[in-house]
């Protein structure tokens, strides 16, 4: 069976709500799923200051496992436009992968979340993928055919190049993701499950020992 990674990174659980609904989607489209989160670097009493959800049932991830896994989908909040330095920290450990081409031809997607409505969604995707195409990935979005990304009735995240969604309101309180952008989430883990899947049953022996 095709195997899954949601591998997130969430202080306040806004993008945990979003891998809950991208893991959803994955299972959905006949998927075995993992869900993972990456290590925090806080200080506990300073994350515990700052109001972190510190309890999350995810399991913490470790690089050796990544090659196990023929997709994996990114969550993380966007820091200054790019992805957060948990996420950041734990991606920069993988250089044994890369150098051995563990991870050549693996399917990658990245969603994420951010304080307002133009502050950083696209960059702090567009970025992660460059990871991915160092480590020789296929990168996957949200295509347009997910018709929620088109809305112009709500404030909404979603891109092509990702699901997202806003952690605050216009008058700066919290905002947990709305109906819209966890089906934009679902969608997206549905469809990177549904490429990895095809490239799995189409890959022939002499390809994979290649």
């Amino acid at each position: 069976m095709t195997k899954v990674l949601v591998l997130y990174y969430s202080s306040y659980g806004h993008i945990e709500a979003m891998a809950a609904a991208v893991a959803a989607g994955a299972r959905e489209a006949g998927a075995e799923v993992a869900v993972k989160q990456v290590p925090e670097l806080v200080p506990g009493a300073v994350a515990e200051k700052a109001g972190y959800k510190l309890i999350q049932p995810a399991p913490v991830a470790t690089v050796d496992e990544l090659p196990d896994y023929d997709a994996i989908i990114i969550g993380t909040p966007t820091r200054f436009g790019n992805m957060a330095a948990q996420m950041k920290n734990f991606l920069d450990q993988a250089g044994g992968l890369w150098f051995h081409d563990r991870m050549v031809g693996k399917v990658g997607g990245v969603f994420t979340s951010n304080g307002s409505q133009h502050g950083g969604h696209e960059s702090t995707i567009l970025s992660t993928h460059i990871v991915f195409m160092h480590l020789g990935m296929v990168v996957a979005g949200l295509p347009y055919t997910f018709k929620g990304q088109l809305r112009m009735d709500e404030i909404t995240g979603g891109s092509p190049y990702g699901a997202s969604t806003l952690a605050t309101d216009h008058n700066g309180d919290d905002r947990q993701p709305s109906a819209n952008e966890l089906a934009g989430a679902r969608f997206q883990g549905r469809h990177i499950a549904g490429i990895a899947m095809a490239m799995v049953r189409g890959r022939q022996p002499a390809q994979i020992s290649a």
